[in-house]
């Protein structure tokens, strides 16, 4: 108690200072002896000039954004679209920002929180297949968030969301795809680094406001898996929460608030606590930095499924057209899988064979592959309500097994083999070594556009797709946002 008192009473001119000034030099406890893996990060975000970047990549960057657009435009009129919209406005807070498909405006934050919701709603939207990160679900939203606040050209507003990409894909090749297996979602995650640095890169923040940034928001990503057991929506939810993490962390770090230097290779970095591994190998996330673009490798979804089951869509479609196929004389079936993909989308088998709801539907294998061969796709239609229930449907679901694959290219593609025994004997059987949308089987641009088409068809509050497609396609050369964001709001 006296030692207290002491303490108390110290006169002001020995007493530390509680508040630091803005900008006094601050010294670590233990300053990394070379640079760490956050600082050359950041010092890559702060100095990105688009006349660095080719302009194939503005293109296929383009293209992208379109794709994210047209998955949130079908997703608008959803029930978790509506849901989650009257969560936000029970915040009771006005805003300005336009949400993609829809008429209300919100706080920056939670616009960007809503149109991550929109664009992953619908698991329909891209993929980086070695990182396993759904990349535009969060660089998108905070692209036009963020971009729309700074008031930057389309051209800053594309190099933000190509920075966000390659952030994310370097970052999350680390894991080699197995974060999934211990319950964690990269998307969530990762998403948020990416939007970490993005967002310092528009605000026009220093390397160290970045390399702080990446540090703080080591308190701020999240993302988990547990919707898988019962179909719950907070999948939805991450990138979104991504983008709002991320520039809540750059908007601090820029601010100079200090963030962990050794937010990736720590004592209690990134990596040890995901994966629990005292030696990440972190060797190959700057190889190429700024040569190697990932927006390349960054695959299209050409169905509205976990991307580790799109191999096996193609391989239910190519069966189904093979001579002698009858469904009537299927005596089982048996999917050829990655280990690390099984937790995802085999298990748990009561819920994968009956899907309670689209979600349940959307990552189950045994669901996926019943229906493409009993109706020769998988589309949005195939999830409505009608369809998750159809008896038929769900009896061939139950034929479905499935086996380690020895032969899959996971996590370089999304591999995927079906086996189809008649009840002669015969067997069809077909492989998807590299599933379509990835980079050495692309979705060419009519596709993507195509794609896009169908599901902004689905919005039927959209003023014009033909406008949305022109404002997308002119980014590279508009002064600002405005037609882009007028484009894509509903009337």
């Amino acid at each position: 108690m006296a030692d207290l008192q002491i303490l108390t009473d110290s006169p002001p001119s020995a007493r530390v200072p509680f508040c630091h000034p803005r900008r006094a030099p601050y010294r670590r406890m233990s300053a990394p002896s070379s640079p760490t893996l956050a600082t050359r990060l950041a010092e890559f975000a702060a100095s990105l000039h688009p006349e660095s970047i080719p302009a194939a990549a503005f293109e296929r960057a383009k293209l992208h954004v379109l794709d994210a657009l047209g998955t949130a435009l079908a997703a608008s009129t959803c029930d978790f679209a509506e849901i989650s919209a009257a969560a936000l406005h029970s915040l009771g807070e006005a805003g300005e920002y336009p949400v993609i498909g829809r008429s209300e405006r919100l706080p920056l934050r939670d616009a960007m929180l809503q149109n991550g919701v929109l664009v992953h709603g619908l698991d329909f939207d891209d993929t980086h297949g070695a990182s396993v990160v759904h990349c535009s679900a969060s660089a998108v939203p905070l692209m036009l968030g963020v971009g729309q606040r700074c008031g930057v050209s389309g051209r800053a507003a594309l190099t933000a969301y190509l920075l966000a990409v390659e952030i994310d894909a370097r970052l999350g090749a680390v894991a080699r795809g197995t974060l999934q297996k211990r319950g964690w979602h990269p998307t969530g995650i990762i998403g948020a680094f990416g939007c970490a640095a993005a967002a310092g890169h528009l605000l026009g923040a220093s390397s160290r406001g970045i390399a702080d940034a990446l540090g703080i928001t080591l308190s701020m990503a999240s993302g988990n898996l547990e919707f898988l057991n019962d179909g719950a929506w907070t999948k939805r939810l991450h990138p979104g929460w991504a983008a709002v993490a991320g520039y809540t962390a750059a908007a601090y770090g820029h601010a100079g608030f200090v963030g962990p230097a050794q937010a990736f290779e720590g004592r209690f970095g990134l990596y040890r606590m995901l994966l629990d591994d005292p030696a990440p190998d972190l060797s190959g996330v700057l190889d190429g930095l700024g040569r190697q673009w990932a927006i390349f490798d960054n695959g299209f979804k050409p169905y509205p499924a976990c991307h580790f089951l799109h191999a096996f869509i193609d391989c239910a479609r190519h069966c189904r057209a093979l001579p002698g196929f009858d469904l009537a004389a299927i005596d089982h079936i048996e999917a050829l899988i990655h280990p690390d993909q099984i937790a995802i989308v085999c298990e748990p088998v009561v819920a994968k064979l009956a899907p309670q709801s689209p979600y349940d539907a959307q990552f189950s294998l045994q669901f996926c592959v019943a229906a493409t061969l009993r109706l020769g796709d998988f589309g949005l239609d195939e999830l409505e309500p009608a369809a998750l229930g159809d008896v038929a449907t769900l009896a061939l679901a139950q034929k479905v097994r499935w086996q380690p694959d020895p032969a899959s290219r996971y996590p370089a593609s999304y591999s995927g083999a079906l086996r189809i025994y008649l009840k002669n004997g015969h067997v069809l059987e077909a492989r998807e070594a590299v599933n379509r949308g990835a980079a050495e089987n692309p979705l060419g641009p009519e596709d993507v556009m195509r794609k896009f088409r169908r599901n902004a068809d689905r919005c039927r509050a959209l003023s014009s797709s033909d406008a949305l497609i022109a404002a997308v396609m002119g980014l590279d050369t508009a002064s600002n946002l405005a037609a882009l964001t007028s484009a894509m709001v509903a009337r």
